[in-house]
């Protein structure tokens, strides 16, 4: 099955919130500090304005639904996910983390549409439903991700953009040129 490449089909499925989860093994004391810290990292810098992310009040001491060891989950609006997924990279030390989209197919964010920073854990996907009616919308009073009430770029803008941006990468050597429209 080819990607999808229609303008308005992928523009309508991008996904605008993301988790993710921080994993710690619950009876390392050192793994539980490590988290932490970085856990209070990110309350900071969300307080100072870097990025708007959202642990969630709960650390999971112990395995809870899908996930095998400890953890605890940052809820993310697209708005700010390459800010948060960056920090997160260079600063999660020796801990692993979970990254998935939140869309109305539970299991397939947690099995398919799933990325890892630092090394994967196998999860038990039996937890979690195959499809919900709602979309996961959280945090709505932020009005980011599913919630946002700024304008988004229309098709036209973005046929426009794009155009200007294939024009000015003619010019580059390197770049890879997009096939013709049909």
């Amino acid at each position: 099955m080819s990607p999808p490449t229609d303008l308005k089909t992928v523009v309508e499925s991008e996904v605008r919130e993301w988790h993710f989860h921080i994993y710690f093994h619950q009876r390392n004391a050192s793994a539980y500090h490590e988290a932490s810290e970085l856990r209070d990292a990110v309350l900071r810098l969300r307080r100072d304005g870097a990025f708007v992310a959202v642990p969630l009040f709960r650390v999971n001491t112990e395995p809870i639904g899908p996930h095998p060891v400890g953890s605890y989950e940052i809820w993310v609006p697209a708005e700010t996910f390459s800010s948060v997924f960056s920090y997160l990279c260079m600063n999660r030390g020796n801990l692993s983390i979970l990254v998935h989209p939140l869309t109305r197919e539970q299991r397939k964010d947690h099995e398919t549409r799933v990325a890892w920073i630092g090394p994967s854990f196998p999860l038990d996907l039996d937890t979690l439903p195959l499809r919900s009616e709602e979309l996961p919308l959280q945090y709505p009073s932020l009005k980011l991700g599913y919630s946002t009430t700024s304008p988004q770029f229309t098709l036209e803008e973005r046929l426009k953009l794009g155009s200007q941006v294939e024009q000015l990468l003619s010019r580059e050597k390197e770049a890879a040129r997009a096939p013709p429209r049909e």
